[in-house]
């Protein structure tokens, strides 16, 4: 697995080191091992039950995020439960209420919504359920750990406005209420506010996926003639804004996004792709940092700040060849 640099880190406590526990083996989707009766957060300081909840499994961002955790899981020894929550904000409360009941000692929590998930985080907290949030934050979450998104954001959008030369109108494909892609926004619109020539003709908020990419793209583009850019949250919704100006014949339009995904390694790859660049996280590498975290936090050893950084990097059809992917 690709390991990231960390430019900007804000927590300064040394990860702990990995160890062996009692219970093995791994379970995922609905299963989940140990003994069931409400009440985490002990073990001794040990971490023994693991409840993992991810926004969507059926995007590889995510799958790639289980796929470390279940390695670590059978390495480590401890038992894991994974929880898709298909975009879905009662789905998360329910899961998390579920954990509670099941006794996880730590909960690693990708959510759908980062403030309407509030509640569940303080049941959690309350049943002795330490809770890291991963990927995008949560509040209330007794940490989090996720890729610096403002930066992500403006990576991506300097490449947009450099490949613009400075000039032109483009799109924002936005995301869900959550932090990461909210300050992804953020970061582009600080790159915008320095390119004064470059001007957002439309925007609209999908759902982090392809299919919303591609239906939101073709409405703007129905609109919007005169279009030469477009900015989205991530791959799957920039994937999906390609294919949207394939298929309208459109041409001349140069699309960016975040995550460096696979798919998002073939677009750069294709000559004939409209997609020419993406900040790239580490999916698989910032579960088990939060992970670490956790562990940390259930052992009684806090990371100094909240919140941890990842820094994310720029991946172009001109460097694609050198980048290892996740």
């Amino acid at each position: 697995m690709r390991s990231i640099s960390r430019a900007r880190t804000t927590s300064t406590a040394a990860l702990v080191i990995l160890g062996a526990v009692a219970l093995t083996g791994c379970s995922d989707g609905d299963t989940t091992a140990g003994s069931g009766g409400g009440g985490g957060g002990g073990g001794g300081g040990e971490v023994e039950r693991v409840g993992l909840m991810l926004q969507d499994i059926s995007n590889p961002f995510f799958a790639s995020m289980q796929d470390s955790m279940e390695q670590a899981a059978e390495e480590q020894g401890f038992t894991l439960n994974v929880q898709d929550g298909r975009q879905d904000l009662a789905a998360q409360n329910d899961q998390i209420d579920a954990f509670i009941q099941q006794g996880m000692d730590l909960i690693l929590l990708n959510a759908v919504d980062s403030s309407g998930i509030a509640s569940a985080v303080v049941r959690a907290q309350a049943a002795g359920i330490p809770v890291v949030a991963v990927d995008v934050d949560a509040e209330g979450a007794d940490a989090a750990v996720t890729t610096d998104n403002v930066e992500a954001g403006r990576q991506s959008c300097q490449a947009l406005v450099d490949a613009l030369g400075g000039q032109g109108n483009i799109f924002m494909v936005e995301g869900t209420p959550t932090t990461a892609p909210q300050d992804r926004v953020k970061g582009c619109e600080e790159v915008l506010a320095a390119n004064p020539g470059v001007t957002v003709v439309a925007r609209q908020a999908g759902e982090n996926d392809r299919a919303s990419g591609l239906a939101l793209t073709t409405d703007m583009l129905t609109a919007n003639q005169d279009v030469q850019g477009i900015f989205a949250i991530n791959d799957p919704e920039a994937l999906g804004a390609d294919l949207a100006v394939a298929q309208a014949g459109r041409s001349g339009i140069t699309i960016v996004g975040v995550d460096g995904s696979p798919e998002a390694v073939k677009a750069l790859q294709d000559p004939n792709s409209n997609f020419v660049a993406s900040a790239a996280q580490d999916p698989g590498g910032m579960a088990l940092e939060a992970l670490e975290v956790g562990k940390g936090i259930v052992a009684g050893n806090p990371p100094a700040e909240r919140v941890t950084l990842l820094e994310p990097t720029l991946v172009t059809k001109d460097n694609v060849s050198s980048y290892e992917g996740w």
